[in-house]
């Protein structure tokens, strides 16, 4: 029987939102490099719907099982050196999992600097692998903290591009809210559900640009009871997951 709502965590709930990034991607990295949160999502998504996932203990070792936030793998599957990583993600065998610091309705992302680029505010951390992951890789990201000063109708600094710029795949977003995807004709980005016990209005009134918004939108599925299992007994026994999205 699946749990009442009640029964998760809205970390939980975003873990298993995140998980679903991964679905149907086959013999695949996934890089879910943004936080706890995605990589549970990654980890829970490789034990339980899709096992040709492939996942790394964080470093350059890709883990036979999927190892629990915070360990190394038990036991290692494959190596995979950075040399070799830069070729999956130069041949888009590659999804991966970013933050941004700004994203605009295309998808679009910032993570180098805020305001004016000759004077900026704050220096972030620069384009980094932005730009390749964009335009070569299936791409989503994860916002812990759903919030105007993150969704923003322009970016300060395009630091991965969205679909108005050439990206391959800007699959979706999960926050702490609720998540977004691009299902449009403009690949605009669209609510595709709302977490349990958040308002749709609640999620507008925290995004700097008007979403689509479709007549009905459903919430945002909870854990099974072997979802919630695996997480709390395998995948993140330490409760890691809490630390970006509070219980």
């Amino acid at each position: 029987m699946s749990p009442t709502v009640a029964a998760a965590s809205r970390a939980e709930v975003c873990a298993v939102a995140c998980a679903e990034l991964f679905r149907g991607d086959g013999e695949i990295v996934a890089a879910a490099v943004a936080g706890f949160v995605p990589m549970l999502g990654s980890r829970l998504a490789r034990a339980t719907f899709a096992p040709d996932l492939l996942t790394t203990d964080g470093g350059p070792v890709l883990s036979a099982e999927p190892a629990p936030l915070g360990a190394s793998a038990a036991v290692a599957e494959g190596w995979l050196p950075f040399r070799d990583h830069l070729w999956l993600v130069l041949n888009g065998r590659r999804h991966v999992v970013m933050g941004p610091s700004q994203i605009d309705p295309y998808g679009t992302m910032n993570i180098s600097a805020i305001g004016d680029w000759e004077r900026p505010t704050r220096q972030l951390l620069g384009s980094r692998g932005a730009p390749g992951n964009t335009r070569l890789n299936p791409t989503s990201y994860w916002v812990p903290r759903h919030s105007t000063r993150v969704f923003t109708e322009k970016v300060d600094f395009a630091s991965g591009v969205g679909w108005d710029r050439g990206a391959r795949e800007i699959r979706a977003v999960v926050t702490n809210l609720c998540v977004f995807d691009f299902a449009t004709p403009d690949h605009r980005m669209r609510l595709r559900t709302v977490h349990p016990g958040v308002r749709v209005d609640d999620v507008l009134a925290a995004t700097g640009f008007e979403p689509v918004v479709p007549d009905e939108v459903p919430e945002t599925r909870v854990p099974t009871a072997e979802e919630l299992r695996i997480m709390r007994e395998v995948l993140d026994p330490k409760g890691l997951r809490d630390r970006e999205v509070p219980a």
